[in-house]
């Protein structure tokens, strides 16, 4: 018998492709049997991981593009609807992390820059694939975090947007749920990534602080999220809608 994979014969779209998460979700579709777009800032990363796809036999192809500029976004789905014929499975991953800097003295641009990747980002991504989608329906999969569940000091802004991003994603699972497009969110707990790294550079203790918060005491690898991220997209949660999956080590149930 033949195995097929969780995305066989689908057509993704994944932004923040060129690193961490995104890029661990691009090896992950492609393996379960999906041809990707990969859609990021960087044009180099990019194309190395696409050069390495192509090299594995799978489909890919990127797109530069910045989430936060509807027009760039708009262009991205349609060169994935040029290039593969559809769009079936959408994971809304770019983001940027949390400063470390107390409310009452956080910089405006701070907030702005934080709020406009991380909830105008998905919002622009959503309303482009969700028209693309339309017409044969379509699963979208939102990165949010444990930040959008529970709340840390220092941080305000990107838990406001991760919380945001959840209230996105209900309230669309709600409106096009009735047209065949299911729409969840993954909730990661601390996450091999540059953002992470970066962080841990600056405080080596963090990371023993992060272990210790969990029952499951590590971070995650980069493919341990990306793999949730593929089954939400798959036909085999097709009954799962609006939904928030944490995927934390067990961070959230203490």
């Amino acid at each position: 018998m033949t195995h097929q994979g969780l995305l066989a014969g689908k057509t993704a779209f994944i932004s923040g492709a060129s690193s961490g998460i995104g890029a661990a979700a691009a090896q992950v579709f492609c393996r379960e049997g999906a041809a990707v777009m990969l859609v990021a800032r960087r044009e180099d990363q990019l194309a190395e991981l696409t050069r390495e796809l192509l090299d594995q036999g799978h489909q890919a192809d990127y797109t530069v593009a910045d989430v936060r500029r509807a027009a760039e976004v708009a262009e991205a789905v349609r060169r994935t609807l040029a290039r593969f014929g559809a769009l079936d499975v959408a994971f809304n991953n770019a983001g940027v992390g949390a400063a470390q800097v107390p409310l009452h003295v956080m910089a405006d641009e701070l907030y702005d820059t934080i709020m406009d990747t991380n909830v105008r980002g998905v919002w622009n991504c959503m309303r482009h694939q969700i028209a693309a989608m339309l017409p044969r329906g379509g699963a979208i999969v939102n990165t949010s975090s444990t930040a959008g569940l529970v709340a840390t000091p220092v941080a305000a802004p990107y838990i406001a947007s991760k919380h945001a991003v959840l209230g996105l994603t209900k309230a669309a699972a709600a409106e096009y749920a009735p047209h065949g497009i299911r729409i969840n969110a993954l909730a990661p707990g601390s996450t091999r990534s540059e953002m992470v790294d970066a962080w841990l550079e600056e405080d080596p203790g963090a990371e023993e602080l992060l272990r210790a918060a969990a029952p499951l005491p590590r971070i995650a690898a980069p493919r341990e999220i990306a793999e949730a991220a593929a089954w939400l997209g798959s036909d085999r949660a097709s009954f799962v809608i609006g939904a928030t999956l944490p995927v934390d080590g067990g961070w959230t149930v203490r």
